[in-house]
């Protein structure tokens, strides 16, 4: 397949989220955009008035190497994985869960002083998905295999031992589940209630969203639907483990 051809076949959150991650760091790189201009700061932003660093400090990921195509592999695996799977067709919701934890990452940053968030918020990725597929076998580098729940902490564990700071991927799994508890648990003990119901202007930029849903289980049906999909994306269980 052409790079165009996947490029295009990408769902709109994720096909805009790395395309601007890439520009971002590769303008840094070139020296077009400094990266003084992007970094997070709390003074500057309610200060000095430049709230774009509250977008920014989620785009850059660092010199151009072999970093940052790690960092792009794990950001367009977990992202495309989740937007085309648990989120399929409902690309306002992912991008409500994208805003959400942000929202967690910046209010969790003046305290651990990290300036860019973009890896905290792949790591909150990297977590929900693994929670919504706690069923799946996964294996590291072909020395032992384990469930997806234990993912997060497999690659946290992967990070002490190459001396790098746990912070990072400690608060990406914090904002994560911040996300799956109020989403996917606290509904389910809470008669339906959804504190984060994703808001009207944000599902009015995704009209496709609406077209797709009109197929969706009508409110007759709901309480069987929510029986066998007990959390909203959760993939059930293998047949015959259930």
């Amino acid at each position: 397949m052409a790079i165009e051809d996947w490029y295009k076949q990408l769902p709109p959150v994720t096909r805009v989220y790395i395309t601007l991650s890439f520009l971002t760091t590769a303008g840094c790189a070139l020296d077009v955009i400094s990266p003084f201009n992007i970094y997070f700061n709390a003074r500057l932003i309610f200060q000095k008035g430049e709230v774009w660093r509250l977008l920014t400090t989620f785009m850059f990921f660092g010199s151009l190497g072999l970093d940052f195509v790690f960092h792009m592999f794990f950001l367009i695996k977990y992202s495309k994985s989740l937007e085309e799977g648990s989120f399929r067709g409902r690309s306002a919701d992912f991008l409500w869960m994208l805003l959400v934890g942000g929202a967690v990452l910046i209010c969790c940053a003046p305290f651990v002083n990290i300036q860019f968030l973009g890896s905290s918020l792949t790591f909150m990725m990297v977590y929900v998905w693994a929670r919504r597929h706690q069923y799946v076998t996964l294996s590291f580098l072909g020395i032992f295999t384990f469930t997806a729940p234990y993912l997060p902490w497999v690659l946290l564990a992967f990070s002490v031992v190459l001396h790098s700071s746990p912070v990072v991927d400690l608060m990406g799994m914090l904002a994560g589940h911040a996300y799956y508890f109020l989403e996917d648990v606290y509904p389910r003990i809470a008669r339906g209630r959804r504190p984060l119901k994703t808001p009207g202007f944000v599902k009015a930029l995704f009209p496709a969203d609406r077209i797709q849903s009109s197929g969706r289980p009508t409110a007759a049906a709901a309480p069987a639907a929510a029986a066998q999909f007990p959390a909203p994306g959760v993939v059930p269980p293998p047949v015959g483990q259930q």
